[in-house]
């Protein structure tokens, strides 16, 4: 039922996790696809062989201002237009109050957060160009509910809340939405040094009431939903995908 074709879609942090997943599901609806990458080269060029001639990557630095407004032009010369951005690259770690330097700090809202400004500031000309475009920010629980020993983490993604729904307004009388996918756990690359913690994996996988922790493929099938035509009228909408472990309307 979902068919992006004639579609061009970017999704940021696209190599490996819930970025790699919507690479794979946006290229099976049929998109048009290019991603950003940091240094999973290798997995990236399997991507674009698995999808020849439909995927591209780019290697792109998220605190790069020049490298992100680099890549989205390229897109558009390479495709022709640029129709949904999903911004997906960020990081996750841990940190104190008290041991949380300023350039940690700072280090964490540029990938998270400036970035996620960057991009959606670059394919807004070529969105409202074509009077459509749909903007899918991944966000987190964390951003809702805050978290404590990640306070870094959770205001960047709370940062990424707060813009979502501002652009939302502001953009849609172009015809541009945007949403956000606010994921709890995620068995991805970016958890597997706290999920090497057996007893840690499990008390994380007993606080979600559906039982299990979530693959990449659970949260790109959302992501791949707000960005079709069934959810045209979903706008500034912040998505939970996190089983009912955090119930947040």
């Amino acid at each position: 039922m979902i068919d992006l074709s004639n579609k061009v879609t970017i999704v940021t942090g696209g190599s490996r996790g819930i970025g790699e997943a919507c690479v794979k599901y946006f290229a099976k609806a049929n998109s048009k696809v290019t991603f950003t990458y940091k240094s999973a080269k290798a997995n990236a060029e399997k991507l674009e062989k698995e999808f020849p001639g439909r995927v591209k990557a780019y290697r792109t630095d998220m605190e790069s201002e020049q490298e992100i407004f680099n890549m989205v032009e390229q897109t558009a010369k390479e495709f022709g237009r640029i129709d949904i951005l999903v911004h997906n690259a960020g990081i996750w770690n841990d940190g104190t109050l008290e041991k949380t330097s300023l350039d940690h700090w700072n280090e964490l809202m540029r990938v998270n957060l400036t970035s996620t400004f960057l991009f959606c500031k670059a394919v807004t000309p070529y969105m409202k160009k074509n009077n459509f475009g749909r903007m899918i920010l991944v966000s987190s629980t964390a951003g809702q509910r805050g978290e404590a020993f990640h306070s870094h983490y959770a205001a960047s993604k709370g940062g990424v809340i707060s813009f979502t729904k501002s652009l939302a307004v502001e953009l849609a009388p172009f015809n541009i939405t945007v949403n956000s996918v606010a994921p709890g756990w995620v068995d991805t690359d970016m958890n597997n040094e706290v999920f090497a913690d057996p007893e840690f994996k499990e008390n994380a996988r007993k606080g979600i009431p559906v039982g299990r922790i979530p693959t990449p493929e659970d949260i790109a099938g959302p992501i791949l939903f707000l960005a079709s035509d069934l959810a045209r009228h979903i706008n500034g909408e912040i998505l939970n995908v996190n089983g009912g472990s955090v119930l947040c309307g």
